[in-house]
C-alpha cells in the first residue's frame, strides 16, 4: 500500500512539470504607475493623561471629596434611578487629583418625614434602604445598580438601575419636598502599598429632591458633630467624630440616623435586656451608663454592655450635646424620656409619677412637660450648676503683713474681700457657716511661678465683717520666710442649692442641688505682694507656661466643678494648683505625687476614668498649636522636678509614665537622665532629661509623629 502511494505522487509532480513548460514567456513587469492623491487625515487621538492627573489610590479615609449635583441625579421618588458624582482624593502633596478605578460604592437614603400622628417628634428619620452599585450591576447574586467611569472625565462616575422593576431606594410614595439625607460609600480603596483604608470612606449630604437645593435643615439635627467632638475627639484620619467603636467608624450623627432611627426597635429580648436603638433613646441609654445601672434597685434597666460607662458630665446638663435646634426641649416623647427614665412602663403607667399614669401615646405629653418645673429645661436643672455657682462671690482686694502679736519671730498675714451671699452683701462671717466646705487657698508663688501651699490657712466663714460685704482673713503664726514675695489667696467653697435657688446647708429641705451633687462657689485666685517686690503670678495662669485650655476641659466636663464635687468646690485651674502642684508630695488616689499633668494624665489614661477620646490626641486638653517643650529641653511649664514621698524625680518621665508603664519603659526614662519613684533623686536642682533630643515636636520620633497635637 505504501508503494502504490509513492508511485502515484511521483506522477502527479511529472504531470505538473509537463503543463509549466506548455505555457510561454509571460514578459516583464510594467513600471509602476502615479502614485495616487494622500487621503484626508483622520482625526486626531485624544492626548493621553500626564502621569500624576490622576489616583487610583488615597493615604486616608479624609481625603477622600465628593461632589454631587443633584440636578444630575435622581435618587428620590418614582423615576428612574440615576446616580453622578465626582470624587477626588489627595495625592502626595496634598492636591486633590481624580480618584479612578472605582469599582464599588453604596447609597443610602433616609427622609426627614412630617409625623402626622400622636406617637414620636413633629419630624422623624425614615430609612429608604440602601443600594449597591458595581462595575458589574451585581454583587454576588444580588442585583446592584451598574457603576461607570466616566473615560473622558476620570473620577466622575455614573450609576444606572439595568434591572426589572425599582431601584431599591426608589417610592413612588417618597415625599420628595421634604429634606432627604443621602450617605454615598466607598468601597475596595487602598493605599499605595495595597493597604485597605482602615476607616469608612463616606459622604453625608441634606437636600430636597423637589427643587435640588443641596445643605437644607432637616429639622431633627439638634446634635452637631462638634457637640460630640468635645468629649470623643476629631479623627485624624476622616476629620470626623473620633473613638466611635460601633460599626467601625460611622463617624457622624448623619451617618447614624440611617439605621438608628423609630424604625429600628428592639426585639422584646433586646428590650428586656436594656437595649434601645432609635437615636435619640439610645445615646441616652449608652450616656447613662453606669449611672443607670446603679440605680437597678429602683426598677431601671441597662443594657451590660453600656452599664461601665461613666459620662464625664452632669447627665441633667442637656446642653452639652444639644447644641442645634430646641425640639429636645420642646417636644417631649415617650422614647426619648426612657432612654434615660428607664424605670416607666407607659403601658401601665408604672414609674410615671407617683399617678401611675398610663401614655399609649404621646399627644399628652407636651401638657406637663413643654414648659414650667416638669419641662426638660427645668427638670434637668440645665445651666444652674454655672448660675448657682455665684451665689457666693469672693473678690479678694488686699493682703498685708504685720509682726504676730502672739508667736514671736512670726508674721501675721490680713486678707480683706468684697463678698456676697444669695444676691446680697455679706453681713456677718457665721453667715457663711451653712457651706458645705469653707476653705480658703493660701501660699507662695515663686520666682518661677511655682505654688507652695502653706499648710494652715484660715476658713471663710472664720472671718469678721466690720462693713457689709467686707470679710477679713487672719492667718496667724506665719513662718517670716512664707510671708515675703508673692502670695496667692483663692477658696474652695462649696453649698446646696434648694429648689427656689437659695444657698443652704445640705440638711435643708427641698434641695435641687443635694450633699451629692454640691455647688462650687467660682471663687477667682488673687495674687499679692507682700514686701513691694513684684507680683509673680503662677505658671497656672500664664499663657505662655500653661499649655492646657480649660475650655477644652468644660468643653466636655460641662465644669470642673462637675469632676471635684465629691471633694472640692472647684471651677479653675489657679484653684486646683493649690493641691496639684509639683512641690505637694503625697500619693493621689492611687498615684505617686499630686501634680496636676500626672493626676489628669493618669485619670484619662486607665479604667478608673475611661477616656472618650483616642488616647494619643493631646488636643482635646492642650491648646492647639503649643509646643510642650522649650527649646533647652525643659517643659513648657518651666517644671524641673516634683517632689514626691521619698525625694524628686524627672517631671519629663513623669508625664509620659502616665501611659507608658511598661519597665522597658522606665528603663528608658533612667537611661535617659531621668529620676523615677525608686530612684529619686535628693534635690529639686535636677539635670535636664534627654527626653526632647528626640522626643520634642519636629524631632525623629517627636511627639507630634504618635499622638495628635
Amino acid at each position: 500500500m505504501m508503494k502504490n502511494h509513492n508511485m502515484s505522487l511521483l506522477a502527479l509532480i511529472l504531470s505538473g512539470m509537463l503543463a509549466l513548460t506548455a505555457c510561454g514567456d509571460d514578459g516583464k513587469d510594467g513600471a509602476d504607475g502615479v502614485n495616487g492623491v494622500d487621503g484626508t487625515n483622520g482625526v486626531d487621538g485624544q492626548d493621553g493623561l500626564n502621569a500624576g492627573e490622576v489616583i487610583s489610590t488615597a493615604y486616608k479615609a479624609g481625603d477622600v471629596s465628593f461632589t454631587i449635583d443633584p440636578a444630575e441625579n435622581t435618587l428620590a421618588g418614582s423615576d428612574a434611578f440615576v446616580l453622578k458624582f465626582s470624587v477626588t482624593a489627595a495625592n502626595q502633596v496634598g492636591d486633590a487629583k481624580p480618584l479612578t478605578g472605582l469599582d464599588q460604592v453604596r447609597v443610602y437614603s433616609a427622609t426627614a418625614v412630617t409625623n402626622t400622628t400622636d406617637d414620636g417628634p413633629s419630624i422623624y428619620w425614615q430609612s429608604n434602604g440602601s443600594m449597591y452599585c458595581t462595575d458589574t450591576g451585581m454583587r454576588g447574586d444580588s442585583e446592584a445598580c451598574t457603576l461607570t467611569e466616566d473615560p473622558a472625565n476620570p473620577g466622575t462616575y455614573t450609576g444606572t438601575w439595568e434591572h426589572d422593576g425599582a431601584a431599591t431606594i426608589m417610592s413612588a410614595e417618597d415625599d420628595l419636598g421634604a429634606p432627604h439625607r443621602m450617605m454615598l460609600r466607598v468601597y475596595n480603596l487602598t493605599d499605595a502599598e495595597g493597604n485597605s483604608i482602615s476607616d469608612k470612606v463616606l459622604e453625608t449630604f441634606t437636600y430636597l429632591p423637589s427643587t435640588g437645593e443641596m445643605g437644607v435643615a432637616s429639622g431633627k439635627d439638634t446634635v452637631t458633630d462638634a457637640a460630640c467632638k468635645q468629649c470623643h475627639g476629631e479623627s485624624s484620619e476622616t476629620g470626623k467624630i473620633a473613638n466611635i467603636h460601633a460599626h467601625h467608624n460611622y463617624e457622624s450623627v448623619e451617618n447614624c440616623i440611617q439605621c438608628h432611627n423609630p424604625g429600628t426597635q428592639p426585639s422584646e429580648e433586646d428590650a428586656a435586656a436594656g437595649y434601645v436603638f432609635d437615636l435619640p433613646a439610645m445615646i441616652h441609654r449608652i450616656h447613662g451608663g453606669e449611672h443607670l445601672a446603679a440605680l437597678a434597685q429602683y426598677g431601671f434597666i441597662q443594657a451590660e454592655e453600656w452599664a461601665e460607662i461613666k459620662y464625664p458630665a452632669p447627665l441633667y446638663e442637656c446642653t452639652v450635646c444639644h447644641q442645634g435646634g430646641d425640639t429636645w426641649a420642646t417636644e417631649p416623647t415617650r422614647a426619648a424620656c426612657t432612654g434615660c427614665h428607664s424605670n416607666i412602663d407607659f403601658a401601665t403607667g408604672a414609674g410615671h409619677s407617683e399617678f401611675a399614669l398610663a401614655q399609649t401615646d404621646d399627644s399628652q405629653c407636651a401638657a406637663c412637660h413643654e414648659s414650667g418645673a416638669l419641662s426638660p429645661i427645668q427638670a434637668h436643672k440645665v445651666g444652674k450648676q454655672a448660675e448657682y455657682a455665684d451665689l457666693l462671690t469672693v473678690e479678694y482686694t488686699a493682703a498685708t503683713v504685720a509682726d504676730d502679736a502672739v508667736n514671736v519671730g512670726m508674721k501675721t498675714v490680713t486678707v480683706t474681700a468684697n463678698v456676697t451671699f444669695n444676691g446680697a452683701p455679706l453681713a456677718a462671717a457665721s453667715d457663711l457657716s451653712v457651706l458645705a466646705q469653707a476653705r480658703t487657698l493660701m501660699g507662695n508663688i515663686d520666682s518661677n511661678g511655682e505654688v507652695h501651699r502653706w499648710g494652715t490657712r484660715p476658713n471663710l466663714d472664720s472671718g469678721t465683717v466690720a462693713t457689709a460685704g467686707v470679710l477679713t482673713l487672719v492667718q496667724d503664726n506665719v513662718d517670716p520666710t512664707d510671708a515675703v514675695g508673692t502670695i496667692y489667696v483663692g477658696g474652695d467653697a462649696k453649698y446646696c442649692v434648694t429648689k427656689a435657688g437659695v444657698a443652704v446647708g445640705c440638711d435643708a429641705s427641698d434641695l435641687a442641688f443635694t450633699s451629692d451633687d454640691t455647688i462650687g462657689a467660682n471663687i477667682a485666685t488673687a495674687f499679692f505682694s507682700l514686701d513691694s517686690s513684684p507680683v509673680v503670678e503662677s505658671r497656672y495662669v500664664v499663657d505662655d507656661t500653661i499649655t492646657v485650655a480649660q475650655d477644652k476641659c468644660n468643653a466636655c466636663h460641662s465644669d470642673m466643678n462637675y469632676v471635684k464635687r465629691g471633694h472640692h468646690g472647684v471651677h479653675n485651674f489657679d484653684q486646683c494648683m493649690d493641691c496639684h502642684n509639683n512641690n505637694y508630695p503625697g500619693a493621689h488616689n492611687g498615684f505617686d505625687n499630686k501634680d496636676l499633668a500626672t493626676s489628669v494624665h493618669y485619670y484619662h489614661s486607665n479604667d478608673t476614668v475611661p477616656y472618650p477620646a483616642p488616647a494619643g490626641d493631646c488636643t482635646a486638653c492642650h491648646k492647639d498649636g503649643d509646643a510642650l517643650f522649650q527649646a533647652d529641653g525643659t517643659l513648657t511649664s518651666g517644671r524641673k522636678a516634683i517632689e514626691v514621698t521619698n525625694g524628686y524625680i524627672s517631671p519629663v518621665a513623669e508625664s509620659c509614665h502616665a501611659c507608658h508603664i511598661s519597665e522597658a519603659a522606665v528603663a528608658h526614662f533612667q537611661s535617659n537622665g531621668a529620676y523615677v519613684v525608686g530612684d529619686e533623686a535628693t534635690t529639686s536642682d535636677l539635670p535636664v532629661e534627654s527626653c526632647a533630643t528626640c522626643h520634642a515636636e519636629g524631632k525623629s520620633f517627636g511627639i507630634d509623629k504618635y499622638h495628635k497635637m
